[in-house]
This record gives C-alpha cells, sequence and structure tokens, in this order.
C-alpha cells in the first residue's frame, strides 16, 4: 500500500469503511500485472439459438443490448412466455408476457450445458480414401468447443496453430459485447479471453506438442507474458518474426511484420525424445538440377563449370529463391558437385591434437592452427581420403574442411523470414471468385511451420480453434498431398458478422441468428466455401478452381440442447458425431442406436444395452479400436469391458448420454 493512500486512510474515522478501502485497494494493487489494470472478467455468456425458452430458463429479448437484464422464464403457454425481469434495488420485478419467438435463451458462467453437434454437409475430394481421417470443421463459440475436445482429444493434438483477434483500433467483442478503445480494462479483457482458451488448449496438446500463436505488437508483450504463465517459461521455443510488407506511408517507422510465439507443451519431453527440428533448405532441390545441368553443358570443364555456377547461384539469391544455406556451395569438386570449402578444421576453444599434416604436393607439413587439430590423426586420414579436406596450393595456405551440398540438406529454422502477405490476399481471392476476406494467413507458411514442428509426421493431428478463413486446413491438406500423410486438421471458427457488415444488416432491419444475418458471417461466407474449393476443385459458382485432393471434410454446428432432453434420453444422435471423432473420424458414424443394443463399424462399437455384453463382444471386429459402454453402473461396465480384448479403449457414458459432456459449470478450466 502507498504511504500516501495510507495516510489518507487514516483520516477516515469509520473503521468499517476504512477496511473495506484498505481491502479493496490492496486487491486492486495485486491484481495489476505487467503494468496493466488488469482483473480477471468472468467468462463471456452465450446465446443458445437452438434451445427453446421454457420454465427456469434465462432469456434477453432478441435484440436487447448485451449488457441488459437477463429475465426468467416463468412459464410458457403455447407461443407466449411470461417472464420476470429483476427490479432496481428496492423495486419488485416486472412480469412481462413476450412472445417466444421474440425470446432467446443465455447462459451465464456456471449454468450448465450440454453440447452437440449437427452435421451441416460433407466435402469429398477425387480419389478421397475413406480409411484416411475425415478433416473437422466446427461452426461453434471456440471456448465450448475446446471444452467438449476435452472429452474427444486430451492430450492427443500435435500442434495447435492459431491467429487469435489481435485487439487492434476498433471495438473488442468481450462477454457478447462491444469493450471500446478507450476502457482501461481493454487489454485485461483481451488476456481473460485468451487465458481461458490457452488453459484449455493446452490440456489438448500430447506432451511433445506444440503451440504456435500468431499475434502483433498490440498485445506481443501481454500475450507472451501470458503463455509465460500458461505454459511456462521453460517451455518457450522462440518468438518468430515474419515480414510481410513495407507500409511506405508510416509517420514513423515501417511497421510491416508479426510474430509468431512457439512454445512446447514440455519441452523437456522434446528434449527427452531427442527431437530436433529440421527443414529441406529453400531451393536445394532446383541448385543441385542446375549444378547438373552446367556441369553437362560445359563437358565438365572444372573452372568454366564453376564460374558458371557461380552466376546462377547468384541471380537465384537476388530473385530470394535461397538463403545463404545454399549459396555458400559456390565450388564444384572435381565431379562437378557443389561444396562449401570454407570449413573449420581447428579444435573449438582450444587444447586439440598437434601432429604434422603433410601437404600432397610440397611433402611439406602445413601450419598448425594456435586451437589444434579439430580432429585425430586417423579421423582426419580418413577424411581426406574421402576428398573432405581441401589444401591450399602449398604448405603455407592452410586446409579448410569441404562439405557437400547433397549431404547437408536441411537446415535450422531461422527466427526472422520474408514473405509478402500480398500473395495470400490474392490467392484467396482467386480461390473464392471475389474478395470477401482480408488479410488471411499463407497457408505456405503454416504448412512449412506444422511441417517443421511435427517433424513431418504424416499422421500429425492439427488443431486451431481460430480458424478464420481455414488456411490452417488447406496448408494440413497440402502436406498430405506432397508426401502422402494423413494428417487431420480441426477447425473451430463461429459464424462472426464484420463490424462494418452487421451496422449495414442492422439498418436493414435483420437480426443475429436470422437467415440474411447468418449468411454473412465467415463460416458460411468464408471458411466453408474455401474449404469445399480446396478439396473437390470446384467454387462455389461451379466454376473450377484445380483438380481437387483426395481428402474428406465434414462440417458440423456445435448445439445447445434442452437440459430436458438429456433428462429424458432423447440425445445421442447429437454426441453421436463426438464418439467418431474421438476414434479418429474414420469410417461411418453410429448415428443411431441399434435394436439389438449395440452397434459397431471396423473402427469402434457403442454398446448401448449392457445386458447385451456378450453377443456385442462377439461381433466388434478385430480391427476396432474403441469401445463405448453406456451404463451408469460401475459394475455392469467392468464386466463388458472385461469382456473385450485388452488392446481395445473402454470409454463409460452414462445413460444420460450427455451428462458425460456437460460443460460451462465453472469446473477446471
Amino acid at each position: 500500500m502507498s504511504k500516501k493512500f495510507d495516510a489518507l486512510l487514516k483520516r477516515i474515522d469509520d473503521p468499517e469503511l476504512r477496511a473495506a478501502l484498505q481491502a479493496e485497494f490492496s486487491e486492486a494493487t495485486d491484481n495489476q500485472r505487467v503494468g496493466l489494470v488488469f482483473e480477471e472478467h468472468l467468462p463471456e455468456t452465450v446465446t443458445l439459438r437452438t434451445v427453446r425458452p421454457r420454465r427456469g430458463l434465462k432469456v434477453r429479448r432478441r435484440g436487447d443490448a448485451s449488457d441488459s437484464p437477463l429475465m426468467e422464464v416463468l412459464r410458457v403457454r403455447a407461443d407466449q412466455a411470461t417472464c420476470a425481469l429483476p427490479g432496481d434495488d428496492d423495486d419488485a420485478d416486472q412480469v412481462l408476457a413476450i412472445p417466444v419467438d421474440e425470446l432467446d435463451v443465455v447462459a451465464e458462467f456456471g449454468d450448465p450445458i450440454y453440447p452437440g453437434l449437427r452435421e451441416i454437409s460433407r466435402a469429398e475430394g477425387p480419389g478421397a480414401d475413406p480409411s484416411r481421417p475425415a478433416h473437422i470443421v466446427l461452426n461453434a463459440e471456440n471456448y465450448h468447443a475446446l471444452q467438449a475436445l476435452q472429452w474427444s482429444h486430451a492430450e492427443a493434438v500435435d500442434v495447435i496453430y492459431i491467429d487469435p483477434p489481435y485487439n487492434l483500433g476498433g471495438d473488442l467483442t468481450y462477454n457478447d459485447r462491444r469493450i471500446g478503445k478507450e476502457d482501461a480494462y481493454r487489454h485485461s479483457y483481451w488476456l481473460s479471453f485468451m487465458q481461458r482458451r490457452l488453459e484449455l488448449a493446452r490440456k489438448l496438446l500430447k506432451p511433445t506438442g506444440i503451440i504456435i500463436v500468431a499475434i502483433d505488437d498490440t498485445e506481443h508483450a501481454h500475450l507472451k507474458l501470458l503463455m509465460d504463465q500458461v505454459f511456462h517459461e521453460s517451455n518457450f521455443i522462440a518468438t518468430v518474426v515474419w515480414q510481410g510488407g513495407h507500409k511506405n506511408d508510416s509517420k514513423y517507422v515501417s511497421v510491416g511484420h508479426d510474430y509468431m510465439l512457439i512454445y512446447a507443451r514440455e519441452e523437456s519431453a522434446l528434449e527427452g525424445a531427442g527431437v530436433r527440428w529440421r527443414e529441406k533448405k529453400p531451393g536445394l532441390e532446383e541448385s543441385l538440377a542446375a549444378a547438373r545441368r552446367i556441369w553437362e553443358e560445359t563437358g565438365g570443364n572444372h573452372a568454366e563449370a564453376t564460374k558458371r555456377w557461380r552466376a546462377w547461384l547468384k541471380d537465384l539469391k537476388a530473385k530470394g529463391g535461397v538463403t545463404d544455406a545454399v549459396t555458400r556451395y559456390n565450388n564444384l569438386d572435381e565431379t562437378g558437385r557443389p561444396i562449401f570449402t570454407g570449413g573449420n578444421l581447428s579444435w573449438p576453444g582450444g587444447g586439440g591434437p598437434r601432429y604434422d599434416l603433410i601437404h600432397p604436393v610440397t611433402g611439406k607439413p602445413v601450419q598448425v592452427p594456435k586451437p589444434g587439430w579439430r580432429y585425430q590423426p586417423d579421423r582426419m586420414a580418413e577424411l581426406i581420403a574421402q576428398g573432405r579436406v581441401r589444401f591450399g596450393k602449398d604448405e603455407t595456405s592452410g586446409v579448410q574442411g569441404v562439405a557437400f551440398l547433397d549431404e547437408m540438406d536441411t537446415q535450422v529454422a531461422k527466427s526472422v523470414f520474408s514473405l509478402d502477405r500480398r500473395k495470400s490476399a490474392n490467392d484467396l481471392t482467386n480461390l473464392l471468385g471475389g474478395k470477401r476476406f482480408t488479410f488471411p494467413k499463407d497457408h505456405t507458411v503454416l504448412a512449412r511451420w506444422i511441417d517443421l514442428v511435427t517433424q513431418s509426421n504424416p499422421d500429425a493431428v492439427v488443431l486451431d480453434f481460430f480458424a478464420g478463413s481455414g488456411s490452417t486446413a488447406q496448408a494440413v491438406m497440402e502436406l498430405n498431398a506432397a508426401d502422402g500423410g494423413r494428417r487431420q486438421s480441426i477447425l473451430v471458427t463461429n459464424n462472426e458478422v464484420d463490424e462494418k457488415t452487421a451496422k449495414r444488416l442492422t439498418k436493414e432491419g435483420h437480426e443475429p441468428g436470422g437467415e440474411e444475418w447468418e449468411r454473412w458471417g465467415i463460416f458460411w461466407r468464408v471458411t466453408k466455401p474455401r474449404i469445399e474449393t480446396v478439396v473437390t476443385g470446384i467454387r462455389e459458382d461451379g466454376s473450377r478452381y484445380s483438380d481437387g485432393l483426395p481428402e474428406q471434410v465434414v462440417f458440423y454446428e456445435l448445439t445447445y440442447l434442452d437440459p430436458e432432453r438429456v433428462r429424458v434420453d432423447a440425445a445421442y444422435e447429437a454426441v453421436a458425431p463426438l464418439l467418431w471423432i474421438r476414434t479418429g473420424a474414420v469410417g461411418p458414424v453410429l448415428a443411431e442406436s441399434s435394436t439389438h443394443g449395440f452397434s459397431v463399424t471396423e473402427r469402434y462399437g457403442v454398446l448401448h444395452d449392457v445386458d447385451a455384453w456378450q453377443a456385442f463382444a462377439k461381433a466388434l471386429p478385430e480391427t476396432a479400436t474403441t469401445a463405448f459402454i453406456v451404463t451408469d453402473s460401475p459394475s455392469a461396465f467392468t464386466t463388458a469391458a472385461d469382456a473385450l480384448p485388452t488392446d481395445v479403449e473402454k470409454v463409460r457414458l452414462y445413460e444420460r448420454y450427455l451428462s458425460t459432456f456437460e460443460i460451462n459449470t465453472g469446473k477446471g478450466a
């Protein structure tokens, strides 16, 4: 507590007021983190548009301000709801009669929510293999989607890439309302918004998993500290700088970069697994092909071939096609292989072996470097025999190590790279047949970093819960196309309408949730058509974009189910997709409860009637990896599970299906 405040506090006679102010001040100053006016704001409310108003639920009149008081439904008769609006202070509650169709059900933090998935559509590319995992795209509020994924993908994701809202100069949407740019708690709202999602995201990563978060200068410093808190600073890998453009009209400095913050779930797990990130050198294959062509065209004339090779490299570097990792190999050996002849053969730090190394022409020993030789005599002799040591014209010219470009084909990624962002915007405009989204992330950049941090794992699971235009899905699909991989992307995006369009729609009399409003949202207007076009090769208007890709995508909407349906056990069809997603999203979905008491596919089975456990055990295919057993009885579950093969995962579901997936109760993150 400051001395000035303490002195002022002593001037207050009322001891209770003095104590209350002291406590309030202490709490406020304790919560000033990293120089911010910080407060841990309550999680966002959510409008449950798929739930019909009924007694006991909280509602808001459709079109009312998002911070307007909530009403409680007292009863519903036909299409009319009787609602209680809380009065101010000592005023009595108002009782209002409102048509049901004019009300939205709203859930606050702590109100149980029962999520389900409703399939919207599927897209399948030419030659798609049904035995490969399907990509999943969820139209959902990402906080609730992440909560639902805790059940299906806990510690199952290889890499998370997100490009969250940057909290720029316009209004920030938080808790279903707009936060003005002058609000002192603006950064605090944004950090609270991000913190809850990052805490859930961390639980989804494998121990060796990686998260990459794109951000700009506005929140970079704050986000770095938040990431240190959630993932721990010992798991920080790097801040990567993407120079994406140049602003010549800037008043002071041309700021054209963004950042990518990279963290491991557990860096010690990467260390224990001996993980080293390496990537193919850009321009490598092109350069090796050029060297072979030049050697053939010059008839093996070493001097002429070397001259032309160096000129070719200089021209390629000027075009930005390669880095020094390739261009430093500017010599050719006697067979035309590109080589680098500047290798250091002295012992690092000094104290290396000292012996005579004889020049092959003069027969005299070359000068021993002050730190000593890097290798023992026997190893040095091997390297000379392999052509990996180059001598000068005589013993006074020293020696250098030789490295071959075709053997040094990988490199460590640099923390700074340049790529014009305008290309990705133009590519997306071409893909969609018109401009619908500004500043999409370049899918080729995402593909590069996803491939790097997963070490080209062909079975990697990639999650993006700020999916935007869908760049991550395209990146994953094109990685599969390049190497035949079975990578799976899981995308979550809401159907938010941009501020300018929202104002226009409001002026025209449309409301959120209405058909006209929703069709202008990012999911329906950008994400879904983009991914469908990438997969099928056909745009929305029927024109051809490409030959497509052999991939499958399923589009879902996260729905909010009425608790009454949960209590009467009438919601299996809503959770069936979650079971399928948990088993890898391969093959058919067991969407209906069987009259035989169980259902099976080649991948998994669901035992609805625990009394049919013996028949279920016989019917479950050897290829099945998971069995879902529906019962409230622990002993019945054990009996059924013991009858199944040991390598089959046994998962218990409660008889009130959605009780298994209850979220938003305040438990955990």
